[in-house]
């Protein structure tokens, strides 16, 4: 076919998957490394092996996570007392 080449035939490469894993009492973990564009367009990025990016909004730094969730009271019901 006209105009075609041997590296239009290939399938295209497969991106390796990112595994994000979502605490509902704190950050989003993503393994690394992770860029995320801001509301006004700039670009935040980390070159960590895992990132917490931050949910609540309270970080100091965000989007990444600085525990400052933590100061916060749980809003997850107290798990059952298993003491004897």
């Amino acid at each position: 076919m006209p105009g075609t080449s041997d590296a239009d035939a290939r399938p295209p490469r497969e991106t390796p998957a990112r595994r994000v894993c979502v605490d509902p009492q704190g950050p989003v973990l993503v393994e690394g490394p992770v860029e995320i564009i801001l509301d006004d367009g700039t670009l935040a990025r980390s070159d960590r092996f895992m990132a917490a990016v931050c949910t609540c909004r309270r970080s100091r730094t965000h989007p990444w996570c600085d525990t400052s969730h933590r100061r916060r009271g749980r809003t997850a019901p107290a798990r059952p007392d298993r003491s004897p």
